[in-house]
């Protein structure tokens, strides 16, 4: 790659306006003072230029693309491409993938060309072609010491434990400290990796010597009442910490059995669904749901919070004078009040659902509609005078209904029963305690601008900032803390219902939906955004917005 640049680099930031004559002075001074440090670098350090701007503007003058590292940005593990040895020798780091390329960060990216070389064969190696990136030394400096932090602290609590007994105790209980939600235990080629997934994002905490595995192993097998001598895949489940219902699910790899928990607290609280994030009224929720003679779906990928806005949706509904009971798989939390109904795998969603329908019951959770036995008994229950809330694995409320169609359901059962559908993703929140304030870029005010005018919304862009992910002790210096719903609600009215039973394609439902009052995620997504709860990079990242405008 060849890097032509135009003129001296302060010469044409302050052309361009990314910095005045004053700051390009003050980096000079510096750069006196520190002679190995780059221009750019020392504007960063000295913060005279919003650090977004200032990389993408550097990357072009230089002639190649720049980026600001933060963990937003950052979506994949960087050293399950590059060794942890060669990004520290290299400053580089590898921080996403996208169609068979990897995006490298580069501190010297115009200087050493042998060490560009050495990781563009190192990653074509693993069948992929690397999209170079400048990036500042500092930024990436930043990251190597998070990543040193995060493991030194780690594998120095679990060092300090006698026996695989303490070893696995002390993980599990760190993991419990850390928030995760999941925990990874991951036989390697010459170690065994413990990741954790902390809002949605999994972080490496250690790397324990491989001289444990088998001992891990059969602790973890022994406290989840997991047969000690089959290596297929099995289901446990640990009951030795009071607040947690721990479930273990098990699967043998090329180097041996890797462990996933999945880390359920017995009594945790409902959030109120306005706490969730759910973006709309009291009034609005009340035409939303509790529908008699109906079925409300919330629709959304794997891990996006559907079971936890359900419980609070009944929550919301229950009292003394409504029968309420759930079909889950598992109960995740226990609610007071509710009739909660655990299938195992001898029992089936449907079996389960014929039986408690003789039980009188008002309103029905379905943990999840998966075939079209599942899917009529549903139906027939809405039909029958029944408030039906259910789940199901689609990208948004519109295609509910061409999912449904899918499953072979007719298009008279959804539009007559089908009342309302819900979508939502979960976004983490920008942490409170490190974030660092600034304003809007003017390619992200486009962005915004153009949205508004796709889904003919007005989003007010007046004196509103925006926050940067930084990290610190109290967000596992992930720059993020808890997270927070997006939205969208598709009430099926009449006219709806209309070209459903026309059998008319999810488009032409969409196109009237927004002749109405729905409007997409996307939308939820930015309004939060401009209330400074999360930020452009997290919600680009669960929507991909850069590059489809």
């Amino acid at each position: 790659m060849e890097i032509k640049r135009k003129q001296p680099l302060g010469i044409e930031l302050v052309r361009r306006k990314i910095v005045d004559g004053g700051a390009i002075e003050r980096a000079l001074k510096y750069q006196n003072e520190h002679p190995n440090k780059r221009l750019g670098d020392i504007l960063y350090i000295l913060k005279e230029a919003e650090p977004n701007t200032l990389a993408e503007e550097i990357g072009d003058i230089i002639g190649t693309k720049g980026i600001y590292l933060t963990d937003g940005k950052i979506t994949i593990e960087p050293t399950e491409y590059l060794p942890l040895d060669m990004m520290k020798s290299y400053k580089a780091i590898p921080f996403d993938i996208e169609s068979g390329k990897i995006k490298i960060a580069f501190a010297d990216i115009d200087g050493n060309k042998d060490n560009i070389k050495s990781v563009k064969m190192l990653v074509l190696n693993k069948g992929l072609v690397m999209d170079p990136y400048m990036a500042f030394e500092t930024n990436i400096d930043e990251y190597f010491k998070r990543f040193e932090e995060v493991s030194t602290v780690v594998m120095e609590n679990l060092e300090e434990t006698d026996s695989v007994t303490d070893l696995v105790d002390s993980i599990i209980r760190l993991a419990i400290e850390k928030r995760a939600s999941d925990v990874h235990i991951e036989p390697q080629v010459d170690s065994v990796r413990v990741r954790f997934r902390i809002d949605g994002q999994l972080f490496v905490m250690a790397n324990i010597g491989k001289e444990k595995q088998s001992q891990i192993i059969g602790r973890l097998k022994a406290i989840s009442n997991m047969h000690q001598e089959k290596q297929e895949s099995q289901d446990g489940r640990i009951l030795l910490y009071s607040d947690y219902n721990i479930r273990v699910s098990s699967q043998k790899n090329i180097y041996g059995e890797k462990f996933v928990l999945r880390m359920l607290k017995k009594t945790e609280s409902i959030k109120n669904i306005f706490e969730l994030g759910f973006p709309y009224s009291e009034t609005e929720l009340n035409h939303a749901i509790n529908k008699k003679n109906s079925v409300t779906i919330m629709a959304a990928p794997t891990g996006e919070g559907k079971t936890t806005t359900l419980y609070s949706i009944l929550d919301y509904l229950k009292s003394d004078d409504i029968n309420i009971t759930t079909i889950e798989d598992p109960v995740e939390i226990r609610i007071p009040g509710l009739n909660q109904i655990e299938v195992d795998k001898n029992t089936r969603f449907a079996d389960s659902l014929r039986t408690i329908l003789r039980q009188d019951p008002d309103v029905v959770l379905l943990g999840e509609i998966r075939d079209k036995e599942t899917a009529e008994i549903a139906i027939e229950a809405g039909q029958t005078g029944h408030y039906v809330l259910s789940t199901i694995h689609t990208i948004d409320a519109v295609e509910v209904v061409t999912r449904l169609r899918k499953m072979g359901l007719s298009d008279y059962d959804i539009a007559s029963t089908v009342g309302t559908t819900i979508s939502q993703r979960l976004l983490r929140k920008i942490c409170p305690h490190c974030r660092r304030e600034r304003e809007f870029t003017e390619r992200e005010k486009e962005i915004i601008q153009k949205i508004g005018e796709k889904y003919d919304y007005q989003f007010d862009l007046k004196g509103v900032k925006t926050y940067d992910s930084v990290g610190c002790d109290k967000c596992n210096n992930s720059g993020y803390f808890d997270r927070i719903g997006i939205f969208e609600v598709l009430n099926i009215d009449e006219d709806l219902r209309q070209l459903i039973m026309e059998g008319k394609s999810s488009i032409e439902i969409r196109k009237k939906a927004m002749e109405k009052s729905y409007r997409p995620l996307i939308v939820d997504g930015i309004n939060k955004v401009l209330k400074g709860e999360t930020n452009l990079e997290e919600l680009n990242k669960k929507l991909i917005i850069f590059n489809s405008l």
